[in-house]
């Protein structure tokens, strides 16, 4: 069975909504036949990113760029899963009290590194999350899930 690996770091009431969000979509009854697992960006390992067929990621944009923890996760799995990953479809959602930008670029940079398919459009939220935004962190999850259905 196809798996699809959620890797957050939800530190705040806003990336808990949103990731919340992601996980209801990408478990909607009508995607059949995929796994999705949840881990921490802090707890992730490379056997986890290898295991899994798809991805998405969620972090806060801190001082303009993304989390420590996230930074971290892609530190722990690069190398391991560098040419043992390529191809596979991923997306991201972001939320920033600022700039989101550096965020944006550093996940880009690093999944382009890794070879990943982005296969929806990221969701960056600024401030708290309104009903658009959930729609579209539901949106998110359950794309990326309904790639990887068989």
């Amino acid at each position: 069975m196809p798996r699809l690996l959620i890797i957050h770091h939800t530190p705040s009431p806003h990336m808990q909504a949103m990731f919340e969000a992601v996980v209801s979509g990408a478990t909607d009854p009508e995607i059949e036949g995929v796994e999705v697992e949840r881990r921490a960006a802090l707890a992730v390992t490379a056997s986890d990113v290898l295991a899994a067929d798809g991805y998405l990621l969620g972090s806060p944009a801190n001082l303009g760029y993304m989390s420590g923890a996230l930074k971290h996760a892609f530190d722990t799995f690069y190398y391991p899963c560098l040419d043992s990953t390529r191809g596979r479809p991923f997306g991201f959602y972001l939320h920033g009290n600022e700039g989101t930008e550096g965020a944006e670029r550093g996940v880009r940079s690093v999944t382009t590194g890794l070879g990943w398919e982005q296969v929806a459009a990221p969701v960056i939220v600024m401030g708290a999350p309104g009903r658009e935004e959930i729609q579209q962190c539901w949106e998110l999850g359950a794309t990326v899930a309904a790639q990887l259905m068989g």
